[in-house]
C-alpha cells in the first residue's frame, strides 16, 4: 500500500474513532444540542484533514454530506443518525484506501 494511502487511511480512521467518542459522550451527557455542536466542529476539522490527507475530491464528496430530515421527536434517535450520516462514509472511504495497491 503506497504511503500516501496508508495516511489517508490512518487519518480516516482517526476521525471514524473521534466520531465514535463524540457520540459517546453525548449520550452519556445527554445534551444532544451541544453533542450536536461538537459534530459540526468536528466536521469541520474532518474536511481540513480529508483535504491534506486523500484529497480534495474526497474531503467535497465528505463536506457534501448532510443528513436527512428526522422527525421522531426523539433527540437521541435524530442524534443517532447524525453520527451514522457521517460515519457510513468515512467507513467507507477507510475501506477503499485499505483496498488500494501499490
Amino acid at each position: 500500500m503506497p504511503q500516501d494511502a496508508l495516511k489517508g487511511l490512518a487519518a480516516v480512521r482517526l476521525q471514524i474513532e473521534k466520531l465514535d467518542k463524540l457520540a459517546e459522550q453525548t449520550n452519556k451527557d445527554l445534551n444532544t444540542v451541544a453533542g450536536m455542536e461538537r459534530v459540526e466542529h468536528w466536521k469541520t476539522d474532518t474536511v481540513a484533514i480529508l483535504t491534506h490527507t486523500v484529497g480534495l475530491q474526497e474531503a467535497q464528496k465528505f463536506a457534501g454530506v448532510h443528513p436527512e430530515p428526522c422527525f421522531t421527536n426523539d433527540l437521541i434517535e435524530e442524534f443517532a443518525d447524525l453520527i451514522e450520516c457521517y460515519r457510513t462514509p468515512l467507513v467507507a472511504l477507510a475501506k477503499q484506501l485499505s483496498h488500494v495497491t501499490p
